[in-house]
């Protein structure tokens, strides 16, 4: 939704749309570090650390969440992915998980989901139609892989509940979401599907449209003048479906129905409003975005119940901004302000390998890069001399030594969309509950 900042001032939040589009949070960097306290923090981490074989220890601290965010230091790291997919399979398993979210737009979402519950689809050609442009790091081997295995649970435990696939983020207002809007109309309201066809009609992409092109040329080919025009009518449909559009039966099914129409209505609106602010109101437009990837988040867990693994970006999931004058108030701050401790977050460090990124705005394709052993004086440091390799630590019951020094802002490995070699300062128990640390990476498999 705006020009990229230019790349010193670099790390982008997330992934999506190339207007809303910024992976992570900028920090001060080592401006901000302080020295590290005279006593090594090693001997207190210890006490508190669990190798990453022990997935009920991670379990434990987890505990009774009903949405666990799940962070990343990099979009493009394999480990990072196949993590993830391990966590939730264990959760899943233990304690009940089931849903998959994922920094991905809403309406992607939907046409993966229905892969995952009904067999709908080719989830191979669906990513490689909507994980484009900004969203082309989620087309990985992993998240494929990720996506048969929910499918062959659903397929093998059908008394079970069945596992979810949801995006929860506004990049790209796909086909899907449209059509769902349409298909309740016609079934519970046609006195109105005229009117809000009238207001979707400039906006509804084609079933052809590619989704990194579509986004483009919203960012780059459209006017601001045009782009408020945009969101004024998807605001007008949902305002429409909100006032007048509730079913005439009471019954819970035709409720259902409509509650799941201004849902698709709203993850339209919240796209194109997106894309309306101007360049000059960058801050406000990241804030809105961390927003509405909250808001997506828990309607799912009040509609559909179960338990969530959110999985995103560091500085998504975290509950301060290392940048708080670029990116206000991320996702895991709203998060935990809307759901308290059903609420827990996980960020997740590595000291060293291969990651891929882009070059810069202009770049289609992503580079890998080695990133070597982070220099004293960065967190990633200090973890790495842990006695595990990987592994997992609880920040909220950590020893006393060890909650002074992650109490301070150090600088920390980032990488988002954009390859960049400035560390934001980050203090690590103001940003998570919990911390998983990875001794080295490679760069994800791009499909």
């Amino acid at each position: 939704m705006s020009h990229a900042r230019p790349a010193g001032r670099r790390r982008l939040l997330g992934l999506a749309t190339a207007a809303v589009l910024t992976a992570g949070t900028l920090g001060a960097g080592a401006a901000e570090a302080a020295a590290s306290p005279a006593a090594s923090p090693v001997d207190a981490l210890n006490r508190s650390a669990h190798p990453l074989s022990d997935l009920d220890a991670l379990g434990r601290m987890v505990g009774g969440a009903r949405v666990v965010g799940l962070g990343e230091a990099s979009h493009s790291g394999h480990e990072f992915f196949t993590l993830k997919q391990r966590v939730f399979r264990h959760l899943v398993a233990t304690k009940g998980f089931t849903t998959f979210a994922l920094e991905a737009s809403w309406s992607t979402g939907l046409r993966l989901d229905a892969y995952v519950i009904r067999g709908v689809g080719d989830p191979a050609q669906i990513m490689r139609d909507e994980f484009q442009g900004q969203y082309a790091f989620w087309n990985t081997q992993e998240y494929l892989d990720l996506i048969h295995w929910m499918r062959r649970y659903n397929v093998s435990h059908p008394n079970r509940p069945q596992l979810h696939f949801v995006g929860n983020d506004l990049g790209f207002p796909g086909k899907a979401a449209f059509d769902q809007v349409a298909d309740y109309l016609t079934g519970h309201r046609p006195d109105l599907s005229d009117d809000v066809a009238a207001s979707y009609d400039s906006l509804r992409p084609e079933a052809d449209t590619e989704a990194g092109a579509w986004m483009a040329h919203q960012l780059y080919s459209k006017s601001e003048t045009e782009r408020k025009a945009d969101a004024e009518g998807a605001a007008s449909a949902l305002a429409l479906l909100r006032d007048r559009g509730r079913p005439p039966g009471a019954d819970k099914r035709s409720q259902e129905a409509y509650a799941w129409a201004v849902q698709n209505a709203t993850a339209i609106a919240q796209s194109f409003t997106g894309y309306a602010f101007p360049d000059e109101q960058f801050p406000e437009r990241m804030r809105y975005r961390d927003q509405a990837m909250a808001a997506n988040t828990t309607w799912w867990l009040r509609h559909r119940g179960g338990r969530i693994l959110l999985a995103s970006n560091n500085g998504h999931i975290a509950y301060t901004s290392d940048n708080p004058a670029e990116f206000p108030e991320p996702t895991g701050a709203f998060l935990r302000r809307q759901l308290g401790d059903d609420y827990v977050n996980i960020g997740l460090t590595f000291n060293q390998g291969t990651v891929n990124a882009l070059t810069d705005y202009t770049a289609q394709q992503p580079k890998t890069y080695t990133v070597t052993p982070a220099p004293e004086g960065h967190n990633e440091n200090t973890l790495d001399k842990v006695r595990y390799r990987d592994f997992s630590i609880d920040l909220r019951t950590a020893p006393a030594a060890a909650r002074t020094w992650l109490d301070t802002a150090r600088p920390t490995r980032s990488y988002g969309l954009y390859w960049s070699t400035d560390d934001p300062g980050t203090a690590l128990n103001r940003s998570y509950d919990i911390l998983i640390h990875l001794h080295q990476v490679e760069a994800g498999h791009l499909r």
